[in-house]
Formats: C-alpha cells, sequence, structure tokens
C-alpha cells in the first residue's frame, strides 16, 4: 500500500510540473501566436476583404521602377519594422517585406490577375527550400548539380545560371500541374479563366525567363521597360544589392509568411467603398498598426480621375503611428512636366517616402495639396542616410 501510495504521489507531482511547463508565460504566448496566424482562413479572408476588380491597362508581371531599392535605407534608418505592410503590383513588394519583417502583409491591387499572379508565387514559394529552387521553379530551369551549396553565392550568380540555362519543356509541364494543384489547396472559388491565366502568368515567366518585362497593353508609350535582369542586380543607394533574392535569410523571410498564409492578396482599388476600409478593420481586430504602405504611382491615376479624396478617406481607416510610411513612385519623362528633385542620375522612375501621418495632416489643413507634383514634393523624405 505504501508503494502504491508513492506510486501516485510521484505521478501526481510529474503531472503537476507537466502542467506548470505547459502553461509557463513563454508556452502562452507562443500558443497565443499560432492561435492567431490560425484565426482567420486564408481563402475567407481574401474573399472578405476584396471588392470588385477593375481594369489598368497593363501586365505588371515584374516592376518597372529600377529606384524601387532607394527607399531601404532609410526605411531601416527609421526603424520601420513589423506591424502590417500593403503594396499594389508583383514581387518588388517581397524586397520591401523582407526589410520590414512585417507580422501580416496585403497585396492590393484593383487587377484580378494581381491576386491570380500572388496565387502563383505563394505556390511557387511552398513548392521550394530556397533561392535556387525558387527560381528553377519559376523559370522551369533544371537545377544546378550542386544546388545544395547555392545558399552563399551571391545573386550575379543566379543571373548569369539561369541566363545560360534553356528551358526543360517536360520540366515546365511537370511544375505548372504541381503549381496549380497547390493553387487549388488555397480553397479559393477559381473560374476556369481564372485557372487559364494563371498558366498564362507562369508562362511568361518560364518563356521569357529573366527577360520578362512590364508591358502597356492599351497604348503606345516609346519605352524600353526594364528586364527581371536588371531588377535582381539593381542596387540601393548605398551600392548594395538588396532585392528579396540576394540573400537566403531574405528568401526565407518571404516563404515563412507564405507558408504561414500571412502574405494575402486582396482585390482593392485604393480608392473604393470596400476593400481598403475592410483592411483597416481587419487590422484593428488583430491589433496591428501600418508599418508600410507602397502605392507606385497610383496616386497619379487618383489625381486624374478625381479620386484622391477618397484614398485619403480610406487612408484614415488604418490604424497608423508616427513611423508608418507611404512609399510612392513618380515617373520622370512620361505623364509628369517636371522632373524631380530627388531623381537619382536620369532615372525614369524615383522613389518616394512619406509619413502617412504628414500626409493626413495636410489634407486636414489649411493647405492642403494642390497637385499631384504638391503631393509629391511637399513631405518628400530625404533618402540618403548618410
Amino acid at each position: 500500500m505504501k508503494r502504491i501510495r508513492q506510486s501516485i504521489t510521484r505521478a501526481v507531482t510529474l503531472l503537476s510540473l507537466v502542467l506548470l511547463l505547459s502553461f509557463s508565460p513563454a508556452t502562452i504566448a507562443q500558443q497565443k501566436v499560432e492561435i492567431n496566424e490560425k484565426r482567420y482562413d486564408f481563402a475567407q479572408l481574401v474573399n472578405r476583404l476584396s471588392e470588385k476588380a477593375g481594369y489598368f491597362g497593363s501586365d505588371n508581371l515584374v516592376s518597372n521602377e529600377l529606384s524601387y531599392q532607394h527607399v531601404l535605407g532609410q526605411l531601416a534608418k527609421m526603424n520601420v519594422t513589423g506591424g502590417a505592410y500593403l503594396g499594389v503590383g508583383p514581387d518588388q513588394n517581397f524586397t520591401y517585406i523582407a526589410q520590414i519583417k512585417p507580422r501580416v502583409a496585403f497585396m492590393v491591387d484593383i487587377r484580378r490577375d494581381a491576386v491570380l499572379q500572388h496565387l502563383m508565387f505563394k505556390a511557387l514559394f511552398m513548392m521550394s527550400r530556397s533561392r535556387i529552387e525558387y527560381l528553377s521553379n519559376l523559370f522551369a530551369r533544371p537545377l544546378p548539380k550542386d544546388y545544395k551549396k547555392w545558399n552563399d553565392r551571391p545573386i550575379r550568380d543566379f543571373v548569369d545560371y539561369f541566363d545560360r540555362t534553356p528551358l526543360d519543356q517536360k520540366l515546365a509541364e511537370k511544375l505548372r500541374q504541381e503549381m496549380q494543384k497547390r493553387v487549388a489547396s488555397f480553397g479559393l472559388q477559381l473560374s476556369q479563366r481564372d485557372i487559364e491565366t494563371i498558366d498564362e502568368i507562369y508562362l511568361a515567366f518560364y518563356t521569357d525567363c529573366l527577360e520578362v518585362r512590364y508591358t502597356i497593353r492599351d497604348r503606345p508609350t516609346g519605352r524600353f521597360f526594364p528586364a527581371y535582369r536588371d531588377l535582381l542586380l539593381e542596387k540601393d543607394l548605398e551600392g548594395r544589392h538588396r532585392n528579396y533574392l540576394t540573400t537566403e535569410a531574405d528568401f526565407q523571410v518571404i516563404k515563412s509568411l507564405q507558408d504561414r498564409n500571412l502574405i494575402i492578396p486582396v482585390t482593392a482599388d485604393l480608392s473604393g467603398t470596400q476593400a481598403a476600409k475592410a483592411i483597416g478593420a481587419f487590422l484593428k481586430e488583430i491589433n496591428e498598426k501600418v508599418s508600410a504602405f507602397y502605392v507606385s504611382n497610383v496616386e497619379f491615376y487618383l489625381w486624374r480621375y478625381d479620386t484622391m479624396p477618397k484614398f485619403v478617406d480610406n487612408l484614415k481607416a488604418f490604424p497608423i503611428d508616427d513611423k508608418s510610411v507611404i512609399i510612392r513612385s513618380y515617373f520622370n519623362y512620361a505623364y509628369y512636366t517636371e522632373v524631380h528633385p530627388q531623381t537619382v542620375g536620369n532615372s525614369f522612375s524615383v522613389q518616394l517616402m512619406q509619413t502617412i501621418d504628414s500626409m493626413l495632416k495636410d489634407y486636414a489643413s489649411e493647405r492642403p495639396y494642390d497637385s499631384y507634383w504638391d503631393l509629391a514634393t511637399r513631405r518628400s523624405l530625404d533618402l540618403k542616410i548618410n
């Protein structure tokens, strides 16, 4: 009997220790994070936040902004990190996300094709363990024989490898089928046309490889936009390669968010009545503030169509702090009459940054912005950090 009582006592003590460890502060915090990440189903959230798609006359498969890295130094200096990231367009967003390391990111775009392209990116990230595997899957080129030793290779080596490696058509079909299976597993209701569009986007990447470019469909421009190769090899203002594919660590930031359903594509008109406000409400639900909002040159079109006040009203719906920034692009020699004073060299694109708080205060003041030029110059932060 005494032995039985001793056994029971030891068992109770052990159980108490297990329960104590199970509910330690560190474990509770970890469980809270896991619960928050699983709180909302990916497909349900995409559907909940999205609104009806609109039209924009270009194929934004890749960026047309060679200046996209010029804000990175100032972002670091201001310690813009964490929170929620929002951005329009394709994968230039991933370079900003890799530095900011937000807890959640929203890819917002008026085009349905943009959501479909981000579903393709998500699938390819989930199929890939490293940068070299990701680019091999994106371009349907075989891996180098020593691919396991590529984790520390510079981005120039990746560009050189894919420039000289021919397309493997059988591999492309195999990868296309696997990619579409992954996309189907995300739970979204996709039409046959949606599926075909994803195939067309993937076809453009593996056919053109590093020559894939931004294109305009509905009007002649006379401009020759940069190839994906150029975007990968661009540098920041300090002369450093900073694309998210430059280092394995930056790639893994994006992969981790994709794997955990924390990069969420949303069909959104920035001056619309539903999506922007819905994202703002969701951020308040999860107690996250906007760290950065990349809008490219969308504001130019909002000025043109007199819908800028609606965008400003939507910005008011976002929880922000004094470090929350808006990242915009200005294009010289295009629709604008003046060359921006922050132009670097003879660049076509100019990256700009402003705190969201200063923008909203100006709009509420006695002297709100009276033109797109005024918006793009009055409070634009100096991006040089030396």
